[in-house]
């Protein structure tokens, strides 16, 4: 009776490990969807599904930043030779737009072009750094003293185009190309047209540089220079 006993406890151990065997088979299994199973070799992804898993040895590479910053920048300008400057002025200035800043500065180029030609020093003031001022402030006063009176009808102006971005410290410059067509005349002091012609368009092309220091709570740009293109 004994000996069939000792069988009986054997033969229960075998089944026991035999059904531990398949438990272990079947729950130890991982399948190709879990989250916490990287491949052999592989690093885990840190954005699985769209979350953020931070541990406190992670360091966030300037490379990584970049990259996020670059993507809030128009698609437009990625990939080209502005991207890296805008990714730097968006750094320093989160709420720059580049298609903001181009409506801006073709207002500035209608109301800078007008106001030279009218003698209006006190609208120049505010959109000129101070040497490009004391340029067209010496313009106008050569003018009047000459008694001379200038004229400009912008008859089109086409949407400006980026030429160059990049940030010097904590200044963002920004040159943007103009394409416009004008009509520019001079008068003497006895209304005789001197220079220009009144029933000629001109396609003039300006290359304007403008600057703002993004650590200022002062929004405003100032064109700091100005060059025309042949």
């Amino acid at each position: 009776m004994e000996g069939f006993q000792f069988i009986d406890i054997i033969i229960l151990a075998m089944v026991a490990g035999f059904i531990v065997l398949r438990l272990r088979s079947v729950l130890g299994r991982r399948t190709g969807h879990d989250p916490r199973a990287p491949a052999d070799g592989a690093k885990p992804d840190a954005f699985d599904r769209g979350q953020d898993r931070t541990t406190d040895n992670v360091v966030a590479l300037p490379g990584a930043q970049r990259g996020r910053e670059a993507a809030d920048i128009e698609p437009a300008y990625l990939g080209t030779p502005l991207e890296p400057g805008l990714v730097q002025i968006k750094i320093a200035d989160p709420s720059f737009s580049a298609a903001r800043f181009l409506e801006g500065a073709a207002k500035a180029f209608e109301i800078i072009v007008t106001a030279f030609a009218h003698h209006d020093t006190d609208t120049l003031k505010p959109l000129l750094s101070p040497e490009v001022f004391s340029r067209f402030a010496t313009a106008i006063q050569d003018r009047e003293e000459r008694g001379e009176t200038m004229e400009t009808e912008l008859v089109v102006l086409k949407p400006p185009k980026l030429e160059s971005a990049e940030m010097h410290g904590d200044r963002a410059i920004v040159a943007v190309r103009f394409q416009s067509e004008q009509v520019n005349t001079v008068k003497d002091k006895d209304g005789k047209v001197i220079e220009g012609d009144r029933d000629q368009v001109e396609s003039v092309t300006d290359i304007w540089t403008f600057a703002r220091d993004s650590a200022s709570s002062d929004p405003n740009w100032l064109l700091i220079s100005t060059s025309s293109v042949e």
